[in-house]
């Protein structure tokens, strides 16, 4: 089988990995298109060589509004490259509402009609104006398959009409790569402490529930801890008084952007985690990455009651929940993990082990696997039903 994966996500080699995977499990041929760069969200470009494995299946490819998740397209002339490249699926890994999906579902209609599919992680039902709603439901008419990244944005698909097949597959990580064992080299600009270490990885933001974490951490003074943030953000002035007003700034280190690929070492070297995001009126948590990540690390999570936070906090057994903008049961959570080593070890292991089961490449990869396989079994008997039912040709017998 040939697989053709488009995927903005995929300018870093980490994000490569579980395609790789997918073509070293199968023996299939992938061919994967990324931008040849890509702009961040934190102003960074981002372009790196392919992932050991796809180093001949990768194309680069420039792109019109760089850097815009939803805006951006290929400058590719995909009915043609298409037609030569005859893909057995395409995936793309990109959201419905996006106008690259909008670009190639377009071009795969028009040409070889292949199997098409999309990723979401889209969990509240936003509405767009025409013609972002009309390009939506075309992906979601030519879709056979869709990878909502949790139960909840796999019911926002089917309330917003796409009636095709949906394999819930969370965002995968790799397990050796975040591991426990790194807590015994951390990295050098992590402050050496004997205390407990709160850890925040995300982006310095009020959404991120900074007020109430701010709040919570003056409730805890009495207790000997420290804290490190990896991150960046336009709150980080207003934060910075917060804690100041708590009298606890001097216990504060802001570690500022760290590369994705560093942030396992950081989240090892944490004694644990807090993410305590507050719903906006268009926006809550959709997965919480950093979440499986710390847990994969062996670090117990703190997290609010926003969006998935919860749900991936309880399903893996790794941490502790919150109501969102309540600092007292939060710094309650933090007084539990800070005094309770023999709590943290065991919400440590039990995450660790939901990890490697649940949401590793292998078992992510695995679900992938066979929703391609299932969709291009189904084409293949659509073909031959379709074959079965045109009219057998007369043949008129010869006169003597």
């Amino acid at each position: 089988m040939h697989v053709l994966i488009v995927s903005h996500s995929c300018a870093t080699a980490l994000n490569q990995e579980l395609h790789a995977r997918i073509q070293r499990e199968t023996g299939w041929k992938i061919t994967l298109v990324v931008p040849d760069l890509w702009r961040d969200e934190f102003g960074n470009e981002l372009r790196q060589p392919p992932c050991e494995g796809l180093e001949s299946s990768v194309i680069r490819c420039a792109v019109w509004k760089n850097g815009s998740i939803i805006f951006h397209v290929y400058r590719m002339r995909w009915h043609r490259f298409l037609r030569e490249l005859k893909p057995d699926v395409i995936y793309m890994n990109h959201e419905p509402y996006a106008l690259a999906t909008a670009q190639v579902c377009h071009a795969n209609n028009r040409t070889i009609r292949v199997p098409f599919g999309f990723y979401s992680c889209q969990n509240i039902n936003k509405k767009y104006p025409p013609p972002f709603s009309w390009l939506e439901s075309m992906v979601y008419r030519s879709s056979n398959f869709a990878f909502p990244i949790t139960d909840s944005v796999a019911n926002v698909l089917k309330a917003k009409g796409y009636e095709g097949r949906q394999t819930v597959c969370a965002l995968p990580l790799d397990p050796e790569r975040y591991h426990p064992r790194l807590r015994q080299n951390p990295p050098e600009r992590f402050p050496k402490s004997e205390s407990p270490v709160i850890g925040y990885v995300g982006r310095l933001v009020e959404p991120k529930g900074l007020r109430t974490l701010a709040t919570a951490l003056g409730m805890i003074r009495d207790l000997d801890w420290r804290m490190v943030l990896v991150g960046t953000g336009d709150f980080q002035p207003e934060f910075e008084r917060l804690l100041t007003e708590q009298g606890v700034r001097d216990r504060i280190f802001f570690a500022g952007y760290v590369p994705h690929d560093e942030t396992p070492r950081w989240l090892a070297s944490m004694d644990m985690l807090v993410l305590p995001s507050e719903t906006q009126p268009n926006w809550e948590e959709q997965f919480g990455r950093v979440i499986p990540e710390a847990m994969a690390c062996g670090t117990p999570v703190i997290g609010s009651d926003s969006g998935e936070i919860p749900h991936l906090i309880r399903r893996g057994e790794g941490g502790l929940v919150f109501t969102q903008r309540q600092p007292d049961e939060f710094a309650v959570a933090l007084r539990q993990l800070i005094t309770g080593p023999k709590l943290r070890r065991q919400l440590a292991e039990n995450g660790r082990h939901w990890v490697e089961h649940e949401i590793s490449l292998p078992a992510v990869a695995g679900k992938m696997i066979e929703a391609f396989e299932t969709a291009v079994m189904k084409q293949d008997r659509g073909q031959v039903a379709a074959q079965m039912l045109l009219p057998k040709p007369s043949h008129a017998l010869a006169q003597p």
